[in-house]
Formats: C-alpha cells, structure tokens, sequence
C-alpha cells in the first residue's frame, strides 16, 4: 500500500478572493480602450494587439508543451507545479476567441493578403508573394488558425480534466491515459506551434524567411514561461498559499529551468542570425538590416544584453537560484524584454521609418494581459492547486538539494 504524502497547507486558493474579477475588469477597460484606437488607426490596433496576444499565447502554449513532457517522461520535479501549467493549457479553448480581431485585420496585418500582388501583368503584381500564395492566402489562413487551437484546445483541456479526475478519484491508472494523450501531442505540438509562428509573425514580411523561425519562436516563449511560473509561485506565497508545498528547493529547479532555455534561447536566436548573416543573401539579411537601424538595434541591443548576458551571469551561480529577490528582479526584466522582443520582430513592418510606439502597445498589453490571468485566476480556484493524488507527490514533497 503506497504512503499518502502529508500536505499541512490548504490547497484550495481563497473562492472569496477578487483577484479574477479584478484582472478580468482590468482586462475589459484595456480592450475597450484599444478598441476605441481602432477608430484612430486601425493599423496601429491590429498591430498593437497581435504583439500582446502573441505574448500571452506563448506562455499558454509553453504551459501545454510543460505539462506534456511531464506526464512524457514521467517525472516527479514538477508535480507542485502542474496544476499552474494545466490550468493555463485548460483555458486555451477559451483563449482562442482572441485570435477573431487577427481574422478580421489579416488585410492590415498581411501584405500577401491583397489580391492585387497576384494579378499577373499589374504594377502592384509580386513574383514572390504570387509564388507563396497557396499558402499564404486568407482562406487557408483561417483554416489553419482553426486547426492549431482545436488541437492546443483539445490537448489542454483534456490534460487538465483527467489531472482533476486523478484528483478526486485517487485512480492511478489515469496517469497511462495521461501519457497517451502527451505522446501523440507532444508531435501535433511542434508542428502547429512553428507553423503558428510563420502565421503570426514570420509572414509579416512574406519575402522574407527563415528555417529556423519556428524553433526560434519556440525558445523565445518557453524561456519566458519560466518567469510567469516563478512570479506566480511568488505571488501565491505572498497570499500565504503553498508555503510548506513548494518549498525552496522547487523554487530553485525553476531558477535552474529558467537558466537552462535562456542558454536555449540564445543558442536558437544566434543560430538564427549567424546562418543568415553567413549565407548573406540579399532576400534573407534585409529583415535584419532593417531591424538594426532606425532605433530598432537599441531593441536587439537590448535583448542580447538584458535577455541573456545579464541573466546568463545571474542564474549562473548556483545562491542566485536561490534568491528570491534576484528572481524575481531577473524574472521581470526578461518578461520586459521578451515583449520587446516580440515588437522588434512584428512593428518594424508597421513602422518602415524608424523605431515608434503607440498607447495603444500599453492598453492592449493591459487588456489580454488581464482577461489572460483573469481567466487564469477564475479556473485555478475551482480545483485544487497542486494534484493531490499524482503518484508522484511524495518524491517530489521530499525532495532536496543536490550537493
């Protein structure tokens, strides 16, 4: 018979608490305010919103490919945080309403999307954009965009209602159908997410491409994921949650995941560069060139510094994992960075003369960033925080640091 771990705090977050309803009136003021930018430039808006849901669908997806490899390679670290991850992947399903404003600008987004670049004979007419037009067409667009958040909604949801299951009806089993949802998702996963980044991002500029962009785009997500987790663990500690179940060694893995994909994500976005750089082919370097002039190199400047050299020197020494101070303040500043990083990849197309900025970057970071944690808060309440009857609880309760 198999010990039961021992759990001495509540694993209920407060139902009284008016943390979801308060994110979720933020969230609506922000989109209200954005939407009112539409009316001043709808340019600005669509552009404005595709960076901030860009953001928050990243950490989404990075939740849902987490909780994946943990039921995958069926490990014991992460147990005391599953529960965050599953809830962020539950709400997928739901989080796909907001790509509808990106449907509706794919006009102002998507310069492959103006008929008159096929029209052989014209002077608008584009070889280029003509010859990608079967797939970079607004139909398939859409279709495809369907595609990807019927397979991240599925995957998410499920993962989380057997996880819940487990929860109430101590059925161990459920962990095999747990692996036999992640392996097959795992692969679904990488194909919709890289493609989902050509979509999103990378088609912005449809004579441009890289190889590399959907693994890049990965990197760029899953190393800021690991701040948003030791934010909220932070915060939840803060309330006074989880204080004797995530406990300092738990904290410290996320620092050591959190250092590891900064090394990741540099490796991936040097990569990236250096391959293009090598090649120098005229339809492959002017995406940099015009993203290292104009103000738009303080940015790249800014992410080689603030997004690896300052944290990879950080979270090198082993104390600073440790710290919740340094944390926290590293945490903050790469999820600064990742959103510029975003914006340096999507606004140079926007604003071909240089590097600008709009309020309307603020309110539509403020309005998804609050329904995003909004619909967070309101999910993680109605079931426990971490997954009480995993069968791998207890090696992670009493878990230590390794000397």
């Amino acid at each position: 018979m198999s010990h039961k771990p021992t759990l001495t705090d509540s694993l209920q977050f407060p139902a009284e608490s008016k943390v979801p309803g308060a994110l979720l009136g933020i969230g609506a003021i922000g989109l209200i305010a954005t939407a009112i930018g539409y009316f001043l430039d709808a340019d600005q808006f669509f552009f404005s919103y595709l960076v901030s849901f860009t953001f928050f669908s990243g950490i989404a997806l990075s939740a849902l490919i987490m909780v994946m490899l943990h039921h995958i390679t069926n490990s014991s670290w992460g147990v005391v945080f599953r529960r965050i991850s599953e809830t962020f992947t539950a709400n997928i399903w739901i989080w796909a309403i907001f790509i509808i404003p990106i449907l509706f600008g794919i006009h102002n987004l998507y310069h492959w999307s103006h008929p008159e670049l096929l029209e052989y004979g014209t002077e608008e007419y584009d070889k280029i954009v003509a010859g990608k037009s079967p797939f970079l067409n607004s139909t398939f667009f859409i279709i495809r965009q369907v595609i990807y958040f019927a397979i991240w909604g599925f995957l998410g949801y499920k993962l989380h209602k057997v996880s819940v299951q487990m929860d109430k009806t101590n059925d161990w089993g459920l962990t095999s159908l747990l692996r036999n949802i992640s392996a097959p998702g795992i692969l679904l996963f990488a194909f919709t997410v890289a493609f989902a980044g050509f979509d999103w991002l990378m088609s912005l500029d449809p004579h441009w491409f890289s190889t590399m962009f959907g693994v890049y785009f990965f990197s760029i997500n899953f190393q800021a994921f690991w701040p948003v987790m030791i934010l909220l663990v932070f915060f939840l500690h803060k309330q006074g949650l989880l204080t004797n179940t995530i406990r300092q060694v738990h904290i410290y893995d996320l620092g050591a995941w959190f250092f590891a994909f900064t090394v990741f994500y540099a490796y991936i976005a040097f990569s990236q560069f250096l391959l293009i750089y090598y090649a120098n082919l005229p339809e492959e370097t002017i995406w940099y060139y015009h993203r290292m002039e104009g103000g738009w190199q303080y940015l790249l400047y800014g992410s080689l510094i603030f997004r690896f050299a300052v944290p990879f020197l950080v979270l090198l020494n082993r104390e600073a994992k440790k710290n919740r101070t340094i944390l926290g303040a590293v945490s903050i500043m790469v999820l600064i960075v990742h959103f510029a990083e975003i914006y340096w990849i999507a606004m140079p197309t926007l604003y071909d003369h240089g590097l600008s900025f709009s309020w309307m970057d603020v309110t539509a970071f403020i309005g998804l960033g609050g329904i995003f944690f909004g619909l967070f808060f309101y999910k993680f309440k109605q079931n426990d925080m971490i997954p009480k009857n995993d069968p791998k609880l207890e090696d992670c309760l009493s878990k230590s640091y390794h000397q």
